[in-house]
């Protein structure tokens, strides 16, 4: 065989001996699919060129990190979880909602009660002056019961319990007590100025039933049923007698609630609540049933116009005020329902005019200050090692929820109409007064969590300097 056939023999076996790539090399600058390069690898063992970091396909150096693409709305959703875990958000919350609706509602009080005072021949700012003078009143006590210790709320539970069935006995006395719409439950005080105890008595039984419980806790009482109900249950009934001697149905709910959420925050078992609930129903039910204008009250639930008598004349045209409204509203001042259609537009109706003035958005604003002030309210009763803390911001928590419940149902026709006011909303002194110490018996608890304290303590200005100075090394003369 001539030589160069030899030599093209061996270059051949020499060729067929070497393993071939899978895949030819591609050109430069041109991208091969992944599965055709990672064949190539494996095949020839050759490692592929290391890409600078955040370089992918659509080409240099701009590729979203995945989480990137999905962190908006978690990344939003755990910095609202770590705010709201903060020591000092409950402090502010409550702070911040209450003072918010008050304010709406001094708006909406003078909104609402222009029309009524013109026309009992008063300035249109009369009712506003009176509920204005006692929001400022409520705002010294909410400052003074923010800053009093929980000792000194402990001190007063029984003076303020004694102080307020002497003036619900007094009430009954005839020639003192005064009866308006019906209800002989109010005090006069001279001028324009009258008092109802009986919204006293809501923040009577709270302390008092909040320091009787705990200290039967702190003696480990509670597990036995007649140390839970006695003696509490007997003046939570005794407080309703006086209430319901004056005929005022919708505070005696009020009252009821706050005694079955200081049964519940104590652990009542459920036979004996759903004993004092089935007890405490039966009596309502007799008398509803004995009374004509609560049975009136009752049959207006759900009506969308009144009857031709005259019946439901106020639910319906809650409705009708709530209906015209719209998304937002009819505007500040121009409501119709105010001009004589719609009874008590300032007090136990004022929602009614909140929804046809400022519309669906205000009044799911006023819902929303409401759950963030009741939800803040849970949390401090929740967070505590202190039993009397626990009960009585549960019970202040309770009172204001549930009677803010019962009038705006009854304004959405769910319920029945009760007759009792929006908390901290509603023209009234009497119902304000002890609605803003509450408020401020929550603030002073809501500062008296250690993590609260702290928080409250590195934020004083000379605590700050000096941990400031204390971070600080010090330096020689020097050292530059």
């Amino acid at each position: 065989m001539p030589a160069d056939e030899r030599f093209a023999v061996r270059r051949a076996s020499a060729r067929a001996s070497v393993p071939r790539p899978l895949a030819a090399p591609a050109p430069a600058g041109v991208p091969l699919p992944p599965g055709l390069a990672l064949r190539g690898r494996l095949a020839t063992g050759a490692r592929r060129p290391e890409t600078p970091r955040g370089s992918g396909r659509g080409g240099s150096g701009s590729r979203t990190p995945r989480s990137g693409r999905r962190g908006g709305p978690r990344r939003a959703y755990e910095r609202a979880r770590r705010a709201w875990d903060r020591p000092l958000t409950a402090y502010y919350v409550i702070l911040g909602s209450s003072l918010l609706i008050t304010v709406l509602g001094l708006v909406m009080v003078y909104s609402a009660s222009m029309i009524k005072a013109l026309d009992i021949s008063k300035p249109a700012t009369y009712f506003f002056g009176k509920q204005f003078l006692a929001a400022v009143i409520g705002g010294g006590l909410m400052l003074i019961a923010a800053r009093m210790p929980v000792k000194l709320h402990r001190a007063l539970a029984y003076p303020i319990l004694m102080v307020t069935v002497f003036l619900m006995i007094l009430v009954q006395v005839p020639g003192i007590g005064m009866s308006v719409n019906g209800n002989q439950n109010w005090l006069y005080l001279g001028g324009p100025f009258q008092l109802q105890p009986s919204e006293f008595g809501k923040l009577a039984l709270i302390l008092w039933g909040a320091d009787l419980l705990a200290r039967k806790q702190d003696k480990r009482l509670l597990t036995q049923w007649k140390h839970m109900l006695v003696p509490l249950v007997p003046v939570a009934f005794m407080l309703l007698g006086l209430i319901m001697l004056g005929g005022d149905m919708g505070t005696a709910i009020i009252l009821t609630a706050i005694l079955f959420g200081l049964l519940w925050l104590a652990g009542a078992p459920t036979r004996l609540f759903a004993g004092v609930l089935g007890f405490a129903a039966v009596l309502a039910f007799l008398l509803i049933r004995t009374s004509p204008n609560r049975m009136s009250r009752l049959a207006c639930m759900g009506v969308s116009e009144p009857d031709p008598e005259g019946g439901c004349w106020q639910a319906a045209h809650g409705i009708y005020a709530l209906a015209s409204g719209g998304w937002f509203g009819s505007g500040l001042g121009a409501s119709v329902e105010k001009w004589g259609q719609l009874p008590e537009p300032h007090t136990d109706f004022i929602f009614a005019i909140t929804g046809e003035e400022l519309g669906l958005a205000g009044t799911l604003s006023v819902l929303a200050l409401f759950a963030a002030l009741g939800y803040a309210g849970i949390r401090v009763a929740g967070r505590t090692e202190d039993p009397f803390v626990r009960y009585a911001a549960g019970g202040v928590t309770t009172w204001i929820t549930a009677q803010a419940v019962i009038n705006i149902g009854a304004v959405l026709g769910l319920l029945p109409i009760a007759g009792v006011p929006l908390p901290l909303f509603s023209y009234g002194g009497s119902a304000l007064l002890p609605t803003m110490f509450a408020v401020g018996l929550m603030i002073a608890f809501a500062r008296e969590d250690p993590a609260a304290k702290a928080a409250l303590a590195m934020r004083r200005p000379g605590v700050r300097w000096k941990t400031m100075r204390r971070r600080v090394k010090k330096r020689s003369s020097g050292e530059r």
